[in-house]
């Protein structure tokens, strides 16, 4: 099993710093992307201790798979999904503490979404409204589901796309690091094939260019370096209004 990755960030058309980091980890088969939040450079510390402390905990655990744990694994849940969720409650601990101890952080956070290889399985762990997507044999498909407003919106009751269009709380999110001192982290399984690819991405993309778009872009684009440039430039081009981050990477068997 190898992992093929690529991973850009671009400050976006209209804000002076960047706030987004993301993570490619190839000793572990793990990458990341997280959008901070919080104002002036608190969002950017956010997404950083995030990235940072998941780096961490998997180098941590890659060299003592009996370390002990912070948080008691769930049973429910095998051990590389448990691992999963264990680094991103570490960041959010991290995150939450940092904010409580000093008040020129209150109210910083960062959303996170990331993907773990194994032998022949990756693990999408996030929490947020970041996104992953998964594209298979020309098709695109949102593995994730955002935690945001809107979506509790749209699963409570069916919206015309003209109430979407003018959602008044649009970037409204109802799970993040840093809100809370615990938090749920959401971990889905899948089985990849041969040439899969995923694509880790802040809003910052996926609220600028549509999934038609992504996936057309996918298509054309054997070259991920060359396609994780341009997803920035459709981004940019359509307005560019936040931060945008986007890692992809392809999956293979041998």
């Amino acid at each position: 099993m190898r992992i093929e990755v690529a991973g850009h960030t671009h400050v976006g058309m209209k804000r002076n710093h960047n706030e987004d980091n993301y993570l490619i980890l190839p000793e572990e088969n793990l990458c990341c992307v997280a959008d901070g939040m919080g104002g002036h450079s608190s969002g950017e510390i956010a997404s950083k201790i995030a990235v940072d402390e998941l780096a961490e905990f998997f180098r941590m655990t890659a060299k003592d798979q009996d370390a002990t744990w912070p948080f008691k694994m769930d049973k429910a849940r095998n051990y590389d999904e448990n691992r999963l969720a264990t680094g991103i409650k570490l960041a959010n601990k991290s995150i939450y503490e940092k904010a409580s101890h000093d008040t020129k952080y209150k109210g910083m956070g960062t959303t996170i979404v990331s993907v773990h290889f194994t032998k022949d399985s990756a693990y999408v762990g996030h929490v947020g409204d970041s996104r992953v997507y998964f594209f298979r044999h020309g098709v695109l498909k949102q593995l994730t589901e955002d935690h945001s407003l809107l979506n509790d919106y749209l699963k409570a009751k069916k919206l015309t796309p003209e109430e979407i269009e003018n959602f008044p709380h649009k970037n409204v999110i109802v799970r993040a690091l840093g809100m809370k001192e615990l938090v749920q982290v959401d971990v889905t399984k899948v089985e990849p094939q041969q040439d899969d690819i995923f694509l880790l991405c802040s809003d910052g993309l996926s609220g600028m260019v549509t999934d038609p778009q992504i996936q057309e872009l996918l298509a054309r684009t054997d070259e991920l370096e060359t396609a994780c440039s341009q997803l920035i430039d459709l981004a940019n081009a359509a307005g560019g209004t936040d931060n945008v981050t986007c890692v992809l990477a392809r999956f293979h068997a041998n």
